[in-house]
């Protein structure tokens, strides 16, 4: 693999903007884009892998299987629709970390010998990072210092953001992530995969205070937070009532109220947060960042504080592939030098994310 200084730099001599490729494979969806100039999406797919649903779940080796049938098909397709041929790419920007092993080999091997292929650098991006940044590429650069909250099926983070790669990690999911709560008590309620879409829609018909179900770790100090138990308690609320199936109405009520008790504790937390860091900015992110009441109690709470709420169309709150581009093009403006030996990491701690700058 080539280090890139030298495609780079002759592309930015002839006067031609960056063409970064970026591939996004962390979980279940695969997602390939197009980024001219660090800002410019000319293309953007993402590829939802249909077949977990029968199981409840995401199972690893079918979402690996998936990712290598997909890949090759998508960045044809993406080239085309951007109007580019594989050699104006100026570089391939590839998830690397957090994310399921197996996945996460598959795009990193792709783009692996793309970039070896076209003698073009392949820069290995953190897929939580990307997250951090993801409305920049709607609403324009982030004022700072910023506090991120990144909600998704694996992960519950709280970020002090003070620019490109420089990060203080606030707080985050001592067990389960708030998504993932989502789609275990989605699937106790008999619906279906993933769970977050369903139970936000069912909440609308509930009643959010049939059932008082605990706000974790809120009587603790400090920004991290806790799930598990709260799915517990759904689980012993509805174990009182029979087995499934369970009654429409039931069912609506202990989505309305278990949504509400997840909300809380993230607006809670979240705000705490802001205070605590001056923040001017509160970026929200990840595929929870979908839910319209987590959306609608913090753009008020912003409101209330004179902070600025950022959120992305849902589109880019999912596991995409035009955020990982973004930081890649930033990575390579910087003049970050890619790994030769690029590898993946499954968790956040192995990640090697950049954390300090103040």
């Amino acid at each position: 693999m080539t280090r890139g200084g030298s495609h780079v730099g002759s592309a930015a001599g002839a006067g031609r903007a960056a063409l970064v490729l970026g591939i996004e494979t962390s979980c279940d969806d695969t997602s390939v884009a197009v980024l001219e100039g660090g800002a410019r999406l000319r293309a953007h797919l993402i590829a939802a892998q249909d077949v977990h649903r029968i199981y409840g779940g995401v199972v690893p080796e079918l979402a690996s299987r998936a990712h290598l049938e997909l890949l090759p098909r998508l960045v044809g397709r993406a080239l085309a629709e951007a109007g580019a041929g594989a050699r104006d790419l100026t570089a391939v920007a590839v998830t690397r970390a957090p994310g399921l092993v197996g996945s996460l080999v598959v795009g990193v091997a792709f783009a692996k010998a793309y970039g070896l292929a076209l003698g073009i650098p392949v820069i290995g991006v953190n897929h939580i990072e990307a997250h951090l940044h993801a409305g920049t590429l709607e609403l324009g650069p982030s004022p700072e210092p910023a506090v991120a909250l990144v909600v998704s099926g694996g992960h519950t983070e709280l970020v002090e953001v003070r620019g490109v790669r420089r990060y203080r990690w606030l707080g985050s999911t001592l067990d389960d992530a708030a998504g993932e709560a989502f789609d275990k008590v989605a699937k106790l309620l008999g619906l279906g995969f993933p769970g977050g879409p369903e139970i936000d829609r069912l909440a609308t018909e509930g009643d959010r205070e049939a059932f008082d179900f605990p706000r974790p770790m809120l009587d603790q100090p400090g920004f991290d937070f806790s799930f598990s138990g709260l799915k517990t308690a759904v689980a012993l609320a509805l174990a009182r009532r029979g087995g499934p199936p369970f009654p429409p109405a039931l069912v609506a009520d202990v989505a309305a109220s278990f949504q509400a008790a997840v909300v809380d504790t993230l607006v809670s937390r979240a705000t705490a947060a802001v205070a605590a860091v001056g923040a001017r900015a509160l970026n929200l992110g990840g595929g929870v960042a979908a839910n319209r009441e987590l959306r609608h109690r913090l753009g008020e709470a912003c409101a209330a504080r004179g902070v600025e709420m950022r959120v992305p169309s849902p589109r880019l709150c999912a596991d995409n592939a035009a955020m990982i581009a973004l930081l890649g093009a930033w990575m390579l403006e910087r003049g970050e030098l890619p790994d030769p030996e690029l590898d993946v990491a499954a968790s956040l701690e192995e990640s090697g994310l950049p954390l300090g700058g103040d």
